[in-house]
């Protein structure tokens, strides 16, 4: 398994990266985010460790970026940034965890096999959503009969959230937290598009409208 590590403290970075490679992972520090920016797109990497406070590009508008060219990898955030705001930015920047700082190694170590065993098991599980209709989780690719259907990265986001709360109302707020980016305007004629979108392939009776309130997966 291959880690991106991002950590501007170099003895930091020397102590954490000894200890994964003895735990069988090969790492690939990275110093500054422009750095690790460059390595991630010339390298195929199973699992990225951010710090957020690091030259030129920081840890969360990084996988901002990342997240909206489609790099689903998991991201796990490594900070000394602790406050319920800087918590909320890691999440909604596209973080799988979110880790304090000082931390046991052993910790990291856990939260890491967690993730990719995690990761592991959606590589093989694809969600059927009617009897000819399927979504590879991982991919974001949607299969219609024997059609692979490339959708637009948000609509993707909308898909996930509406198959992890099937049945439940999903409020236009709870949508727009989870499928836009912090610093980005949310919009409801775009929201609208989407719906459209997953309509035509999922069938207009599977997403309901709730007047006022949002939308809900059937």
């Amino acid at each position: 398994m291959k880690i991106l590590y991002l950590e501007d403290d170099l003895t930091l970075s020397q102590s954490i990266t000894e200890f994964l490679e003895d735990s069988g992972f090969e790492v690939i520090c990275a110093y500054d985010g422009k750095e690790a920016l460059e390595l991630i797109y010339k390298n195929i990497f199973d699992i990225f460790l951010l710090d957020v406070s690091v030259p030129y590009i920081d840890g969360f508008t990084l996988l901002e970026e990342l997240r909206e060219v489609s790099i689903l990898t998991p991201a796990i955030f490594i900070t000394s940034r602790n406050t319920l705001s800087d918590l909320s930015s890691g999440y909604n920047s596209g973080a799988d965890d979110y880790i304090k700082k000082p931390f046991e190694l052993k910790e990291l170590l856990l939260r890491i096999n967690a993730l990719l065993k995690r990761e592991y098991n959606s590589q093989t599980k694809t969600i059927s959503i009617k009897n000819d209709v399927e979504f590879d989780m991982l991919s974001g690719t949607l299969i219609v009969g024997d059609e692979k259907i490339a959708l637009h990265q948000k609509e993707i986001l909308l898909l996930k959230l509406f198959l992890k709360n099937k049945n439940q109302i999903l409020s236009f707020d709870d949508i727009y937290q989870n499928v836009w980016q912090s610093n980005q305007m949310h919009s409801y004629l775009s929201l609208r598009t989407y719906i459209k979108t997953l309509r035509k392939y999922l069938g207009k009776s599977r997403i309901l409208s709730i007047r006022n309130v949002g939308y809900k997966l059937v």
